[in-house]
């Protein structure tokens, strides 16, 4: 779904003390350093809070259906949980975290419609990639924001290339650990770029971010890079 056509808000832009403090502009709602690290590298400051939810997936539930009820459903929790804690942070810079937009992100991977998690094991990592291999699978990355009682949400989909991969590859790749807490069993930007010849999509959405469609989201509710 597209960002939807709204006039920016007031920005909320970072501000600077005489200690060069960094004030948050927007709660991530992950604990994943990679979508924090996406968003400072595009000059959005994000104050990260991990979200507990349960992630199963519903009985013969759309695979864009789920991630974003799982991106929303992340955001959700957060929110919730600052309603009823507040700001813990101390933070003096700004009234408190509950004025910021929430973000919430969540990235499957799909491959002849079935949906690949986390591996459990080394084992069914390597059974991941075997599947993979020489193959074309497809990212699906969903983006919800809430702020001021509203939800904004956006899905990048990305078609994902793998080379054929020999069994020696596959079991070397395997015993680096990259691939053990990934969806599909593989970082592409770390080891795994060596098996992507080609992406049709967003680099980012399949890192775990799509920050084009992120930034439409968060620039509606004013948070904008560059200020």
């Amino acid at each position: 779904m597209n960002a939807p056509d709204s006039m920016p808000e007031q920005g909320h832009k970072p501000k600077e003390s005489g200690s060069k403090t960094t004030v948050p502009q927007v709660i991530l709602a992950s604990a994943s350093p990679r979508r924090a690290q996406l968003l400072r590298q595009v000059g959005i400051e994000p104050a990260c809070r991990p979200a507990n939810i349960d992630e199963s997936p519903l009985k013969q539930e759309d695979p864009v259906a789920y991630s974003l009820r799982l991106a929303k459903g992340k955001a959700a929790a957060i929110v919730d949980a600052l309603k009823n804690t507040g700001n813990t942070d101390n933070l003096s810079l700004i009234p408190t975290l509950t004025d910021l937009p929430v973000l919430g992100s969540d990235t499957i991977v799909v491959l002849d419609g079935a949906l690949l998690g986390q591996p459990r094991d080394t084992e069914e990592a390597c059974a991941m990639l075997q599947a993979l291999s020489g193959r074309t699978h497809q990212v699906t990355t969903a983006v919800a924001v809430w702020h001021q009682h509203r939800w904004q949400q956006a899905v990048s989909t990305s078609e994902v290339h793998f080379r054929p991969l020999s069994e020696a590859e596959i079991r070397a790749y395997v015993a680096t650990g990259e691939p053990l807490d990934k969806a599909g069993a593989y970082a592409i930007q770390g080891y795994a770029a060596a098996f992507v010849p080609r992406i049709d999509g967003s680099f980012s959405g399949i890192m775990g971010l799509p920050l084009f469609e992120t930034l439409a989201l968060l620039k509606n509710v004013g948070v904008t890079p560059f200020n």
